[in-house]
């Protein structure tokens, strides 16, 4: 049976709350909301009635006579799914967002939408039924590049998917309500939720991989922009005269610093001979991927840390000019090249605190994100609960 959503404001607050606090006693959401007793009493008694909250056991005691606590029902299910340029990951989760099933595998999205949405929704099926079986309250999924309407546009990483009806077809296929948004959005909420993000109402998120783009989130809020494209930071120009970049132009951050422009550098030096481990393993297997770059510079080989290093400084040349702009509380970076990652924050740190105003950086750290895909899981089921859990 499908969840009704929230009658008003009141109500919306209510479930927002037990989402992101987990279960409360009535006292203690009356204090956190403000909310009359009268109210509270009303607005909880309605919410059980249509099936959104139930009782968890009691609550601790503050004297007297003991209250229940109360929480999101049981029945309460999203579906997050996170498409990357060669791989699909699908979760169930809670009301709260916990995950409670995924599962990841290699995909061709060169395939073109329908097989890849088939094969998440199959995905979304088996797992909704290893964690109970209950019907998706929501889906949200997050696409690498711009989105619009919920569809990719200009999807350089998604040859095909143009204006492919993406939201819609998720919508048909589960029969709940679903959002799209790109990568980076998603994972700045997933960040928001569970990460680091959770205790700063300001912070930026850069989504490294394939793709590059950056999340805001601004006074709590996920700020998309006037066109939904605000952090689009791919294309930003660093040179006139650079790599050519996928989407036509040159010299962009994406060329020098997405997996492709980290492989082609490495190509470059590995036929020179200059890096012998990257010689080496391009002689074997014909092409270099980033694993490759990265097992050779923790080997040690300086030529392959001088790449990541120079990906890196250009990367913190465009956070200086973001963190400058927005002055965030902390930068979050997620989606580093395994084992990469810490190599990569010295020398963005290195960059951005040397360039930055003190003002700006005064107190605030540049982390990696400790969620890794877990960010864009939990982000996308977030994207879907927000939907769910606001009055239209």
């Amino acid at each position: 049976m499908a969840l009704l959503r929230p009658e008003n404001p009141q109500q919306a607050r209510l479930v927002r709350l037990l989402r992101d606090e987990g279960p409360r006693s009535r006292v203690e959401l009356g204090d956190l909301l403000g909310l009359s007793r009268t109210t509270l009493t009303t607005e909880l008694d309605r919410l059980v009635a249509r099936g959104l909250i139930e009782t968890a056991g009691p609550a601790a005691s503050r004297g007297g006579r003991r209250s229940s606590l109360l929480r999101l029902a049981a029945g309460v299910r999203f579906v997050g799914v996170l498409v990357g340029a060669d791989r699909i990951s699908v979760a169930v989760t809670d009301g709260e967002l916990n995950v409670l099933a995924e599962a990841s595998e290699p995909a061709d999205v060169r395939q073109g939408p329908e097989p890849v949405i088939g094969r998440c929704v199959e995905l979304a099926g088996k797992l909704r039924a290893e964690s109970g079986g209950a019907e998706p309250t929501g889906v949200g999924v997050a696409l690498p590049g711009p989105v619009d309407d919920g569809a990719s546009i200009a999807p350089t990483a998604l040859p095909g998917w143009q204006r492919f009806p993406v939201r819609d077809a998720f919508a048909a296929e589960l029969g709940c309500p679903a959002l799209v948004d790109n990568d980076a959005n998603v994972l700045a909420l997933g960040e928001q939720h569970a990460g680091i993000g959770r205790t700063f109402d300001d912070f930026l998120y850069l989504k490294l991989g394939t793709s590059i783009g950056c999340g805001l989130v601004l006074g709590g809020t996920l700020y998309r922009g006037s066109t939904s494209s605000a952090g689009d930071i791919a294309h930003l120009p660093l040179s006139e005269d650079g790599p050519t970049c996928a989407c036509g132009e040159v010299g962009c951050l994406e060329a020098y610093c997405g997996d492709a422009g980290l492989t082609r550098a490495a190509t470059a030096v590995a036929r020179t001979g200059r890096c012998a481990p990257l010689a080496a393993r391009l002689a074997d297997a014909g092409t270099l991927t980033v694993s490759d770059v990265a097992a050779a510079a923790l080997a040690g080989d300086p030529t392959a840390q001088a790449l990541v290093r120079d990906a890196a400084r250009r990367l913190g040349q465009v956070l200086v000019g973001l963190v400058s702009f927005f002055n965030p509380g902390i930068v979050v970076i997620g989606g580093a090249p395994e084992g990469l990652g810490h190599i990569l924050l010295a020398e963005v740190r290195g960059v951005v605190y040397r360039r930055s105003a003190p003002t700006a950086t005064g107190t605030m750290p540049v982390v990696l994100s400790d969620l890794a895909d877990r960010a864009g899981l939990v982000g996308a089921a977030r994207l879907a609960s927000e939907h769910v859990f606001t009055v239209d």
